[in-house]
């Protein structure tokens, strides 16, 4: 016992000692999750800059220019170089360019789509799908509602809309899950996979196999220091989240930190089998980043899995860290219970279980 407390405070110093760890393991995950939360945090609302220019200049048009400026996802400027605001879309300054033309109210009080200034013209890039999609749609629908006003026109068929209250979430909450989740990968794959095959090239894991020091000191000494350090880890990275963007954890924090030590787990048994694969910390490094990099972009860390091929998904659902992120997720914004996430659990377990089988088998001292 008392081996293996020692090995646990010199695994911990190790770790305080060495910049490098906690800069990759600590102050990148928090930078990074800062800068995407916020560049794009509040990522869930859409707008689309439009610029109109008014070459009537009459009540008409004036209200046709209200009209646009109420609705929440159009920014409406004034502009009345017509020109210059084309130019601008080619550069892609604007989304839309909205022509009113001379007689505009003439052609109101006619009610007649033949009269001269009956025609807005809408310029837009037409390479731009969120324009196409939902810009055009929207300048159609408010000039659509000003024709039925004036012919009087009474739909038939009528929309009744029930509003159901949802959670308010945003990309910020989706992606702090998924940090947490990333640093749990990074640290004990990557980091496991490089520390022992560097002590193993320098001949420390021979020279421990000469003492009395039993195997099973060794291995739970590694398990214990790296569960201290990652459940710091992620309790701080939660705590910034909470104070910078006033993210919280919906659900039970025990239940979230059985998680990470599942996690920890899991992805150290991983890091265990790389080492025995791996000749020297040269070669571990290229390995563990082959496995952990893919991970990282289909793992659902950034992005919903939802949102990848189909052919795709059932492949990335076998992942470990998609199950991770998924249940840190779950918990933290949706407050799931063990009832929720059991099978997540269920399947980080038998990751971790084949991992550890794996690199039992496989693992060498020299």
């Amino acid at each position: 016992m008392k081996a293996y407390r020692q090995l646990v405070l010199a695994q911990l110093r190790l770790f305080g000692r060495n910049r490098q760890v906690l800069f990759w393991s600590l102050l990148f995950p928090i930078v990074f999750m800062v800068m995407l939360g916020t560049f794009f945090g509040n990522g869930d609302s859409t707008s689309l800059t439009v610029s109109v220019i008014d070459q009537d200049q009459t009540t008409a048009s004036k209200a046709l220019l209200t009209s646009m400026k109420l609705l929440s996802i159009l920014k409406v400027t004034e502009s009345a170089d017509l020109d210059a605001e084309i130019k601008d879309l080619k550069h892609g300054d604007r989304q839309l360019v909205v022509a009113i033309p001379k007689g505009y109210e003439t052609a109101v009080n006619a009610k007649s789509p033949s009269t001269q200034g009956s025609k807005l013209t809408v310029y837009y890039d037409e390479t731009s799908q969120t324009t196409n999609q939902i810009g055009l749609p929207i300048i159609s629908q408010v000039v659509d509602g000003i024709s039925k006003q004036i012919v009087g026109y009474t739909p038939i068929i009528t929309i009744q809309s029930e509003g159901v209250q949802s959670l308010k979430l945003k990309y910020i909450d989706f992606l702090v899950p998924g940090i947490v989740a990333m640093m749990i990968m990074n640290n004990n794959l990557n980091g496991v996979a490089g520390q022992i095959a560097s002590w193993r090239e320098r001949g420390i894991l021979r020279r421990l196999q000469s003492t009395p020091l039993q195997p099973g000191s060794f291995i739970a000494a590694q398990i214990t220091a790296r569960l201290m350090l990652n459940g710091a880890q992620a309790i701080i990275v939660l705590l910034i989240a909470s104070m910078i963007f006033g993210t919280q954890v919906n659900g039970s924090w025990i239940l979230l930190l059985l998680f990470v030590v599942l996690g920890t787990l899991t992805f150290m048994s991983i890091g265990f089998i790389i080492a025995a694969l791996t000749k020297t910390p040269e070669s571990a490094g290229p390995i563990a980043g082959f496995v952990s990099f893919p991970m990282l972009f289909l793992g659902g860390v950034f992005y919903p899995i939802k949102n990848m091929p189909d052919w795709l998904q059932p492949i990335v659902n076998l992942l470990p860290i998609s199950h991770l992120s998924t249940a840190l997720r779950q918990i933290m914004n949706v407050g799931a219970s063990f009832a929720d996430v059991w099978r997540e659990a269920a399947l980080l377990g038998g990751w971790m279980l084949v991992a550890f089988l794996i690199a039992s088998l496989t693992f060498k001292w020299e």
